[in-house]
């Protein structure tokens, strides 16, 4: 969501964004959490647990005419070897997949599958996600194309802080058209519906496609809360979801909350979305929320007061995040968090959440690859001190049903515990990054060290011999 960083830190812009939003939007109504019952996981054709973790690419592709990201597949390759991701959410846009009503642009979609192969070449699982912010390049934002645009001759203000561009009066009504909660106009959602189905297609039988982001950070319009996301929202989500299983059987289908409250640790009202695949393990809809507690994502650091205010976002974002994954039962990635890792206490904040995910059984898309201040590198592609905080050790796979896993720097042992399942086969996997373990990994406990991947990094771990009712293992750095 983020179109630009900020610098806004005074407790006073804090009030003065909150106060704008809620003029539109109204009142808002440790331990290892993932081994609740009823929690799931992604999983890969091997029925292993996939822990989830990249970044996003890349907030350049809102801005540029072909609606593609800056990066080479050198950039791919630079971004693999210096963290060991395995994941990436792509960021596509609508204005470059249907640039005319009914008409798609099967050469963008030429050269997006480029870029998945990229990312496929290298063992990544790439989640596409149709990206808009403030609506479309039409009223300020980004997105949706000009021919879908109904902003009613309304006006749309230059506006410093982002925030602010979703409650232009052009903007809200341009949202409010799309999602049919005013009277008149096409049927927008229709057309929306249709260009997912239409990339789905090009992509249902992709290896590397894990799946489909329907939309980022949904906003209302002049429609906000629980009766947005219980109505219009829910009703796009179901017609998409539709046309995604019409030609693409299996992928993933992510789904994210409103973007006002949910990002911010407040409740989401998303109902029960049923996938026609089948309920229970046969669906296959992940929930995807964003993390960005309100004072930094306008700016602020992680120190004082605000690190207080934000400690009590991420428990309530937890808690909110973890009840609206059981209601859906869906799995859990967190699709966008992030912030300038140039302020004070920036890189205890990421640590902090990766931590969170950890515990949550979460995956992650840190925000974004695109070099600078948010990112693991500078303008000049030089690591910056974010670097190490994303590179850590972390399983890929595991080869069950995850207990628990946690990495502690100070003994430099990553622990993994899994219950093993008949339908999950071959190796657990986790990476071991160099600084950490530069000749590999040496394995205790209940499995088995099976082979070592210097290139990728990654120790395969077997679950040993007997049928155990859990399996724990250690890893810690070989002599």
């Amino acid at each position: 969501m983020r179109l630009r960083a900020s610098r806004w830190t005074a407790a006073g812009a804090a009030v003065a964004v909150a106060a704008a939003l809620l003029a539109v939007v109204g009142p808002a109504g440790a331990g290892a959490a993932h081994t609740a019952t009823g929690h799931r996981w992604i999983t890969d054709d091997q029925g292993r647990a996939l822990v989830l973790t990249g970044l996003n690419t890349a907030s350049s592709a809102k801005s540029r005419p072909d609606g593609l990201p800056w990066i080479k597949e050198a950039d791919v390759q630079r971004e693999s070897d210096a963290l060991g991701s395995d994941f990436v959410r792509f960021l596509i846009q609508w204005r470059n997949v249907e640039p005319a009503p009914g008409t798609y642009d099967d050469g963008y979609l030429a050269q997006v599958a480029e870029r998945v192969r990229w990312y496929g070449a290298r063992g990544y699982h790439v989640m596409l996600d149709l990206h808009q912010d403030v609506y479309g390049p039409a009223v300020r934002g980004n997105g949706a194309p000009a021919w879908a645009t109904e902003a009613d001759g309304l006006p749309v203000a230059e506006r410093g802080q982002w925030e602010l561009k979703y409650i232009e009066p052009g903007t809200v009504r341009a949202f409010d058209h799309f999602w049919g909660t005013r009277p008149g106009g096409r049927d927008l959602r229709a057309h929306y519906a249709a260009a997912w189905a239409h990339v789905a297609e090009r992509f249902a039988d992709d290896p590397a496609v894990l799946g489909y982001d329907l939309m980022n950070e949904p906003f209302g319009g002049s429609v906000q809360g629980p009766a947005f996301e219980a109505g219009p929202l829910a009703a796009l989500y179901r017609e998409t979801i539709a046309a995604v299983r019409a030609v693409d059987h299996d992928s993933w289908i992510f789904v994210e909350p409103e973007a006002v409250s949910a990002n911010w640790g407040l409740p989401s009202a998303l109902p029960y979305l049923k996938d026609p695949r089948g309920d229970g393990e046969e669906a296959r809809i992940a929930y995807a929320p964003h993390l960005y507690p309100l004072p930094m994502d306008l700016g602020g650091g992680y120190t004082g007061d605000t690190k207080k205010w934000v400690d009590r976002t991420l428990t309530s974002w937890r808690e909110q995040t973890e009840k609206t994954a059981r209601r859906l039962g869906a799995p859990v990635v967190i699709g966008e968090y992030g912030l300038d890792a140039t302020l004070p206490g920036a890189l205890d904040y990421v640590a902090k959440v990766r931590a969170l995910a950890d515990t949550m059984g979460a995956g992650t898309a840190y925000w974004s690859n695109d070099p600078g201040s948010w990112a693991p590198w500078d303008q000049h592609l030089k690591p910056t001190p974010l670097l190490p905080v994303l590179d850590r050790p972390a399983p890929r796979a595991i080869a069950g049903d995850p207990v628990a896993y946690t990495w502690d720097e100070p003994s430099r042992t990553l622990s993994v515990s899994w219950r093993p399942k008949a339908d999950a086969h071959g190796n657990t996997e986790v990476y071991l990054p160099a600084r950490f373990f530069p000749h590999g990994g040496v394995v205790t406990g209940g499995g088995e060290a099976a082979a070592w991947a210097p290139k990728s990094r990654t120790l395969m771990i077997s679950s040993g011999s007997g049928d155990a009712h859990e399996v724990s293992v250690e890893v810690r750095p070989r002599a």
